[in-house]
């Protein structure tokens, strides 16, 4: 089996790409795969480093304004038509998949018209807007949330699938006494605001470890991002109590997020993917800096199933973090029922549900 997959720019777009090329050679181990990517996005690291071919063509997002950037994205855009055709060409895919980013466009278009069988993998409730002109085109659209359906009207064919998620994560499911390691007694809150870090939310924690350390009944890990974590621990300082760990990043995520009681976090589809698969309650704080409010959408829908409590950024501050986590921790009852409620949202056989769509596209 030959397969081509594009995505691209941020982690949410890579990592689920890569999580389908693993279920694929974990099925088919003689499996090629090559993903294509442009030259500015994480996937030149991430790619490679899982040990994928990438190729990268030229193609910039279209801004949402006049602007003169839009008369070389137009230029780049037909330059790339022919860098994707050549790629397909020379590679013979028997499928391509799209995983979100604009670097997706001219991907599965140019694959559509060459009438290669076409997927697209859409994380967020409310889809990319690459996605969406995408929807009309491929086979097959794949979807995180079902609430995704309305935003895709003229999709040729939607299936729920979920997100796939990272192994590491399915077996920390399996094994939660052993995320533990038997010496946890207080509550554990986990907090990061991702890889590089959430600067509102860093203030807002650094005041409440200021303000309220002391008095918090509770462990807390704090991940301020690698490029905040020197900024934060010199503001901290020496008032950091025992029981607050304070990191640039948190690189066993799977084994913590087993031993957490409660996250505080962003609304991104693969963290609230990895959050319901593990059955953890959130306080969840959607970034307002992202393309069409989406993390809003994907928060707003764990709210509504009852999994999560949603602190707009413009409301947080460290006093309202403090006692929305303390009266969490303190309400036993309610925070059974939002692990119960974020548990009854995980799917954990995602990669399985798009293999089988794979193959059933590549038979007919």
């Amino acid at each position: 089996m030959k397969v081509i997959i594009a995505g691209g720019g941020t982690a949410g777009h890579i990592n689920p790409g890569l999580a389908i090329a693993n279920e694929i050679k974990a099925r088919k181990p003689d499996s090629e795969i090559i993903f294509i990517g442009t030259k500015k996005g994480l996937e030149t690291n991430l790619v490679p480093r899982e040990g994928y071919k990438l190729e990268l063509i030229k193609v910039m997002g279209f801004r949402r304004k006049i602007s003169f950037d839009n008369i070389k994205a137009i230029m780049e855009l037909m330059q790339s038509f022919n860098q994707v055709r050549k790629i397909i060409k020379e590679f013979k895919p028997d499928i391509v998949i799209g995983t979100g980013g604009y670097v997706c466009g001219p991907v599965l278009l140019v694959a559509s018209l060459m009438k290669i069988p076409t997927l697209i993998h859409e994380q967020n409730v409310f889809p990319g807007l690459t996605n969406r002109i995408l929807s009309r085109f491929v086979d097959i659209v794949a979807v995180n949330f079902k609430e995704t359906e309305k935003y895709l009207k003229h999709a040729k064919r939607i299936v729920h699938t979920g997100n796939p998620i990272r192994k590491e994560f399915l077996n920390s499911i399996k094994d939660k006494s052993a995320a533990t390691d038997g010496k946890k007694t207080r509550p554990l809150v986990v907090i990061f605001g991702g890889s590089r870090g959430a600067e509102n939310i860093n203030k807002s924690v650094a005041e409440l470890i200021l303000n309220y350390g002391n008095q918090c009944k509770f462990d807390i890990i704090f991940a301020t991002g690698t490029a905040h974590y020197e900024e934060i621990t010199k503001r901290l300082g020496n008032k950091i109590p025992e029981n607050i760990q304070v990191v640039p990043y948190i690189y066993n995520m799977a084994k913590i997020m087993a031993s957490a009681d409660l996250a505080v976090c962003r609304a991104g589809a693969i963290t609230l993917s990895e959050l319901t698969v593990m059955g953890v309650p959130s306080i969840l704080i959607p970034s307002p800096y992202v393309a069409d409010n989406h993390q809003e959408y994907n928060a707003r829908t764990l709210e509504k199933k009852g999994a999560c409590v949603v602190i707009l950024e413009k409301d947080l501050n460290g006093k309202i973090l403090y006692e929305q986590i303390r009266d969490l921790l303190t309400n036993r009852a309610q925070l059974n029922k939002m692990k119960a409620n974020a548990k009854r949202m995980g799917i954990i056989n995602a990669g399985e549900k798009i293999w089988e769509l794979i193959l059933e596209r590549i038979r007919i």
